[in-house]
């Protein structure tokens, strides 16, 4: 199954300040044909938006997870949705 999906994913723990939404900018590229955003959000964690084939969302998911990332990963809550073509590129907000 190759449909593109979007990803929704709230990251939390030390993940301010750490340069975290640049890695996952530079993963998101890395990975391809993904177009979203990572922003932080007032609360301390970051948001991930992602959409493209669902292979490459789940590997930015299991990325996002696994650790081996900067800061500290604590925890990360997702949501799949449909994908609302609105984005270019993948950028950092």
């Amino acid at each position: 199954m190759n449909e593109d999906v979007r990803l929704t994913a709230w990251v939390r723990g030390r993940v301010q300040g750490v340069g975290f939404r640049w890695f996952t900018r530079a993963n998101a590229l890395e990975i391809g044909d993904l177009r979203g955003f990572a922003s932080n959000r007032p609360d301390g964690r970051v948001q991930v938006v992602a959409e493209g084939p669902r292979p490459s969302c789940e590997k930015l998911l299991a990325w996002l997870s696994t650790g081996d990332t900067p800061g500290r990963v604590d925890g990360v809550t997702e949501i799949w949705d449909t994908p609302r073509g609105v984005y270019d590129t993948f950028a950092i907000r």
